[in-house]
């Protein structure tokens, strides 16, 4: 039923940067089975960067073929009409990174949320890197408060639950992200999925795997049991596991 490829972070192209998941990325348009997807870019979590959206758009639709189209969700205000005819007439929908406390509020705001879950139903790819990973988990670590104050620490912000997960994006890249899933994990039942940058977990139904574009890169399932930490490096295969283990302790 549904299909979403969460990414942990790395660079798409930006002036000056290498784009840095390019396997993820063609996996992206392979699991929509169209020659010339439509993708939706989702730019809510950057406010509408015209930068972040012309990387993408040369990314996705220059290099990649994709036909691109952007959901521009916060200064244009679109009537719920455009929102969902924008969502489900799409073959992949991409979200980018930023502000994900922002992008949820709004999202939510705007019925988003609930035309996304639709789009998960149909089987439109769900994807993105960080913000636009941990927004399809049940919730995440994010820095949103950095944006209005630096010194902020990390927070936990509700995702849409489509996978009854936690989801920590850049984990051994950020030197606080540990310390703060070790912290909210401990309180929250269930396991999570802690992604390092340039990797990216892929689920399909009930299956899924990891891509990486990195020899070094990977994710993790972490959890508390009986008192104590764990942190597991989910293993890489070709063929698809089943995710029933991944999300139970």
């Amino acid at each position: 039923m549904g299909k979403i490829v969460a990414i942990g972070g790395g660079e798409t192209g930006k002036p000056g940067y290498p784009v840095e998941t390019p396997e993820t990325n063609r996996e992206i348009i392979r699991l929509s089975g169209k020659p010339i997807p439509r993708l939706l870019f989702i730019p809510t979590a950057t406010s509408g960067s015209e930068l972040y959206c012309s990387v993408i758009k040369s990314h996705f639709g220059g290099r990649l073929g994709c036909d691109m189209d952007i959901l521009y969700l916060l200064d244009n205000s679109p009537p719920r009409r455009e929102i969902e005819e924008k969502i489900l007439s799409s073959d992949i929908i991409y979200v980018g990174g930023g502000n994900t406390l922002k992008m949820m509020i709004a999202w939510r705001k705007q019925g988003g949320d609930k035309v996304l879950e639709e789009a998960y139903m149909r089987g439109i790819v769900l994807s993105g890197l960080s913000a636009g990973a941990i927004c399809w988990f049940k919730q995440s670590s994010s820095d949103s408060r950095k944006y209005t104050n630096p010194e902020a620490g990390l927070i936990k912000v509700s995702g849409l639950n489509f996978i009854n997960a936690l989801c920590f994006p850049h984990y051994h890249t950020e030197e606080a992200r540990k310390p703060h899933l070790r912290e909210l994990i401990k309180k929250t039942p269930g396991t999570a999925i802690a992604i390092d940058n340039c990797c990216a977990i892929e689920i399909v139904d009930d299956g899924y795997r990891i891509i990486s574009s990195k020899s070094n890169a990977g994710a993790y399932k972490v959890y508390f049991s009986k008192g104590e930490f764990h942190e597991e490096l989910i293993e890489q295969k070709t063929e698809f596991s089943s995710i029933g283990p991944l999300l139970s302790k």
